[in-house]
């Protein structure tokens, strides 16, 4: 889907992080640059370097660069992520955490043709800072589902379904255990497919979804979560596909959104150019869409394809000897 230019320039902060989220960032900034879209790019820190230079893993100058952006590229947080990143997504309201698995080629996928959303949700279920602690016996976690909350990311699931021409929403939960939380996560769920009537919705329990993702992962299209059942299945969905390298991730909310890889700073790597920026590089589509620039982002995604349908010029993790830069080229050479 094609949609007209929304703005003449768009602010954007830039988040490198820590370890390889430099290196995928650079590379993905040098391609948006070849771009035909004027982007005015703000720098901010955050991450563990941050942390030891300043003594916050995550200063209010780099929160105030992401709420006056149009939207946030973020490369990766070390061992201060929860700092970091959970704390974005909870000061800006970062409600939806959307994980699309896709095989590429030449990626080690264990199928060609994966292609399904994850939509999960982002500020509570097991999540939510202070909910945990310790007593005399162990230790307690509380567990937290509200109607509002899950009404909400179930909705955006079916819009976004319904948005992308997609046909079926699948809700996961565990609600024959968890009865009274996950049974109404269940109830919200089927309250809310009566309003979109021209898509087929199901419900597995997150253990069936376990198996079913690896024997018949075409069947799904968008997969809606609670909190912890999308972190854990949305890693299983990069196996599918060749590994965290290849996955991209969005965090949305009403007043701004952050994207980000999930592979993590890779601190033995760091500073030698092994790094693999495609994850990154889908992140920035993932904002082309968002701020409706989807010409560019069909472009962009589409030079990807070719190059690793080429398969010439890949990182060692795909089985190749690229530098991330020379992907970054190849890519560019390919819009």
């Amino acid at each position: 889907m094609s949609t007209s230019r929304t703005k003449d320039k768009y602010n954007i902060a830039v988040i490198p992080g820590d370890g390889i989220g430099k290196e995928v960032m650079q590379a993905t900034i040098s391609v948006l640059d070849e771009l035909d879209i004027d982007f005015d790019y703000v720098y901010g820190e955050a991450g563990d370097e941050c942390g030891e230079k300043t003594g916050t893993p995550l200063p209010k100058e780099t929160l105030d660069i992401i709420r006056n952006a149009d939207a946030c590229l973020f490369g990766a947080a070390g061992e201060s992520a929860a700092d970091v990143i959970v704390k974005i997504r909870q000061e800006m309201k970062m409600f939806a955490n959307l994980r699309p698995i896709k095989s590429y080629p030449n990626t080690n996928a264990l199928f060609d043709d994966v292609d399904f959303m994850i939509v999960r949700e982002n500020t509570e279920g097991l999540y939510i800072a202070n909910q945990e602690k310790l007593t005399e016996d162990g230790a307690i976690a509380k567990r937290i589902i509200t109607k509002k909350a899950e009404k909400r990311i179930i909705d955006y699931a079916f819009d976004y379904a319904r948005d992308n021409n997609k046909s079926k929403v699948t809700a996961v939960h565990k609600a024959n255990v968890l009865k009274k939380s996950d049974g109404l996560f269940k109830k919200i769920f089927y309250e809310e497919a009566e309003n979109y009537p021209e898509i087929e919705t199901e419900d597995f329990y997150v253990d069936a979804t376990a198996m079913y993702l690896i024997t018949q992962p075409q069947n799904f299209e968008v997969i809606v979560t609670t909190n912890l059942f999308g972190d854990i299945l949305s890693d299983e969905g990069a196996g599918l596909v060749g590994g965290l390298g290849l996955i991209p991730s969005a965090n949305i909310g009403k007043d701004g959104a952050l994207f980000e890889p999930v592979h993590g700073s890779a601190p033995d790597i760091a500073g030698e150019g092994k790094a693999n920026p495609i994850a990154m590089m889908l992140s920035a589509i993932m904002m082309l869409r968002y701020i409706g620039e989807n010409d560019a982002a069909d472009k962009f995604d589409a030079a990807i394809l070719k190059v690793l349908d080429e398969g010439k010029t890949l990182t060692s993790d795909l089985g190749g000897s690229a530098s991330t830069m020379e992907v970054a080229e190849a890519i560019k050479n390919n819009l």
